[in-house]
């Protein structure tokens, strides 16, 4: 199964972060403790291309907001 993780870096002059990681959990991710800021759990293996467009998705989500962020996706 695939997850994705996410790392954020948050501008002081940008969103609050309870702004961010309500956008983020819109999107399906959750809070993450073990050296990320949130995890999405696939429920299933995907491939590449849904990798790639859901970090589309993601960047639109947090466009204007000042955040940046770091993507990872594994395989468990």
């Amino acid at each position: 199964m695939t997850k994705t993780f996410l790392l954020l870096q948050l501008d002081s002059e940008g969103a609050p972060y309870s702004q961010v990681a309500t956008v983020l959990e819109d999107l399906g991710f959750r809070p993450e403790t073990e050296g990320y800021d949130f995890v999405y759990d696939w429920g299933r293996s995907a491939s590449i291309a849904e990798a790639l467009s859901f970090a589309d998705r993601i960047q639109e989500s947090l466009r204007g907001q000042r955040v940046n962020f770091r993507i990872e996706s594994t395989e468990d």
